[in-house]
């Protein structure tokens, strides 16, 4: 049975770590999900499994977020740049939407796996 409420606390610590991820070069996102993922995985504990399950919860709901302000922010600056920048931005939008699932897939499966060793940690 999925505790949403660990998976809630590793998506939102992905949420702040990401945001200053984006300032931090050295950080980045991908340390986000593997914090993320292993807070989710510690706070539901229950064996590997489980821990695998709840990050593997926690990084898919940050990956699918932060695809979503990608395109926001490629939309935004398209549309300030007026008709050329919609051209641009219509073309780029495939590419944008691959980029979104390759890192929806990546941060899910590493938080999956900090989440097994989180859950592995909780007594």
């Amino acid at each position: 049975m999925t505790d949403w409420r660990a998976t809630g606390i590793g998506f939102l610590t992905i949420v702040v770590l990401s945001v200053f991820g984006v300032v931090a070069p050295g950080l980045g996102q991908l340390t986000a999900g593997l914090i993320g993922g292993f807070v989710a995985g510690y706070l539901a504990g229950g064996g590997l499994g489980s821990g695998f399950w709840h990050g593997l919860l926690a990084g898919s709901l940050g990956g699918i977020i932060a695809g979503v302000i990608l395109t926001l922010v490629v939309a935004v600056a398209g549309f300030a740049l007026g008709p050329a920048g919609a051209a641009i931005s219509s073309v780029v939008g495939a590419g944008i939407f691959l980029v979104a699932v390759v890192l929806a897939v990546v941060m899910a499966l590493e938080s999956a796996v900090a989440g097994a060793l989180g859950a592995a940690i909780n007594p």
